[in-house]
């Protein structure tokens, strides 16, 4: 089982949301990412390129991006965002490309 951990801007992503959308995150984060979280399926997947985490897992409109250590099993949670119509948006504000 691996051990989940938020990074300071990812715990500030997720105070962004209301209280019912930070309990849809959440449950993602625990039923998608404790286990094999480096499998790939519909809803999570390696980033090519990875700018901004290694790999993200998509849950209706929230994005949450994520690193893994495979070797202390943790997975670390990046940033978390919202993508409807298509833009992504960190606590409200449209994300820049690079």
């Amino acid at each position: 089982m691996y051990t989940i951990e938020f990074s300071q801007i990812a715990w500030e992503d997720l105070r962004y949301f209301k209280r019912y959308e930070q309990n849809i995150i959440i449950e993602a984060i625990e039923t998608q990412l404790t286990h094999q979280p480096t499998v790939e399926t519909t809803n999570r997947f390696r980033r090519q390129p990875p700018e901004i985490a290694d790999w993200e897992l998509r849950t209706g409109d929230y994005w949450i991006f994520y690193t893994v250590e495979e070797i202390v099993q943790i997975v670390s949670i990046e940033r978390i965002g919202e993508k409807p119509n298509n833009e992504l948006f960190f606590r409200g504000r449209k994300a820049s490309r690079r």
